[in-house]
């Protein structure tokens, strides 16, 4: 017997497929979203580990990780997303039916880092509004098109994970005075990863650039409100690469059109794509992309082969199961351990 993985054919780098292949004591089992429900629920209520896009708008419902959805998977043991982010998972109830919960964080840090200074410097140095013109051939003076350096601006990131650890890292090389706040990551911590560390009402108090790089949760939904943005200095700018939700979108409109902020780089939304009309995709001093600072070739394979390898070491023959290096849950370990010692035995791993 092997352990049955399942996933969806959404896009995932050609390595993860070659590393699961090579493994005999895994079975792949490729589903279609196109395919009938009752096909992929047949296939899914076997299966043991289940491999997940970690995008929640890529994902129908029916293939969320609910609590209804684990009263259909009576065997499942673990689910991986597919990247850093899980959005799609219910993490307390996959911990309450002893289903581990694995995720590829630091996959895309560089990536993402890169991106929100692609985001800060396009904002800065008005790259959009010059690009525009160029292309209407709307010609007026350079100097109207006059930009700003980012040198001894003060950035303040909130979530010094392994993104904002990377974030700090190339803002000190610009020559940027840099603020870090994390309530999960002690003082000392704070400092070895290159950042001051403050709380979060200061950190907004003193930045000139706020970028946001810690994960969607009950306690940060909203986080970033009208309050919060009011808070803000006069003049400063607003980034995130984290999730949509983390800030109000309305409010951020609010706090642009007045001009109390200079601008805003936003990678994500609160439903993606946004809709042609929303507000802030009409602002001169909006830089938006889709979602897409993670979404390079190499961050994709580098997400994609530390899923394979996480997963394929987790069903390793011949000793009970060590814990995977990313994982979400860890207080689901000890039902984990009994559930996969009786789904398991006889199967050789």
């Amino acid at each position: 017997m092997q352990a049955q993985l399942v996933r969806f054919n959404f896009w995932l780098d050609p390595v993860f497929d070659q590393i699961v292949q090579a493994n005999p004591h895994i079975k792949q089992t490729l589903c279609q979203f196109e395919d009938a429900d009752e096909q992929s629920w047949a296939v899914m209520a076997k299966a043991h580990a289940y491999h997940i896009c970690a995008a929640r708008d890529e994902v129908p419902p029916q293939w969320q990780v609910t609590s209804e959805f684990l009263a259909r998977t009576p065997e499942l043991l673990c689910v991986s997303s597919s990247g850093a982010g899980f959005d799609p998972v219910d993490v307390a109830a996959c911990t309450k039916h002893g289903v581990l919960v694995l995720n590829q964080s630091g996959c895309n840090s560089n990536s993402v880092a890169e991106h929100t200074f692609a985001l800060l410097l396009a904002l800065r140095h008005r790259v959009g509004e010059s690009e525009r013109v160029m292309r209407s051939g709307n010609y007026g003076s350079r100097e109207d098109l006059m930009g700003n350096e980012i040198q001894g601006l003060t950035l303040g990131i909130v979530g010094v994970g392994n993104i904002g650890s990377r974030v700090a890292e190339i803002a000190r090389v610009f020559g940027m005075q840099v603020l870090g706040c994390d309530p999960y990551v002690d003082r000392q911590e704070l400092v070895r990863r290159g950042v001051e560390p403050v709380g979060l009402d200061e950190l907004i108090n003193r930045s000139d650039v706020v970028t946001l790089h810690c994960p969607r949760n009950h306690e940060t939904l909203n986080l970033f409100n009208a309050e919060r943005f009011a808070q803000m200095r006069s003049g400063a700018i607003f980034l995130s690469t984290a999730r949509g939700g983390i800030h109000d979108e309305d409010a951020l409109a609010d706090a642009l059109a007045t001009g109390h902020l200079s601008g805003a780089g936003l990678d994500v939304w609160t439903v993606e794509p946004p809709a042609a009309d929303n507000p802030l995709l009409t602002m001169e001093n909006v830089v938006a992309t889709y979602h897409t600072a993670g979404v390079t070739h190499e961050a994709r394979r580098n997400a994609a082969r530390m899923g394979a390898e996480q997963l394929c070491n987790l069903f390793t023959p011949g000793r009970a199961p060590t814990r995977p290096p990313r994982l979400i849950n860890p207080e689901a370990w000890p039902l984990f351990e009994k559930r996969f010692a009786r789904f398991m035995s006889g199967s050789g791993i």
